[in-house]
């Protein structure tokens, strides 16, 4: 059974855009849901993948040349040790 997935196209957007765009789309998603943020702002390589760790979101990252995707699987992390424990969605 698929927990779910949502898209977030940032691409264009600035920080801290993308990764709240991605904050907002886990709020209410189940363990296992997966949110795809698509960015080319460079600044997101390195806020999105820390947002994700601090609450406890596994991140997998793509770069495709003209943008980067994201896919951020939520409450993942806890499984591999990972994250910064903390309940909080957002």
């Amino acid at each position: 059974m698929s927990a779910g997935r949502v898209e977030v196209d940032a691409r264009g957007e600035r920080c801290p855009v993308p990764v709240v765009m991605a904050a907002r789309a886990t709020r209410g998603l189940p363990r296992g849901a997966v949110v795809e943020v698509m960015a080319d702002d460079p600044v997101a390589a390195v806020d999105i993948p820390a947002w994700a760790w601090m609450r406890g979101h596994t991140v997998e990252v793509v770069e495709t040349g003209d943008w980067t995707v994201y896919t951020v699987r939520v409450g993942e992390a806890d499984d591999e040790g990972g994250g910064g424990g903390s309940d909080r969605s957002t």
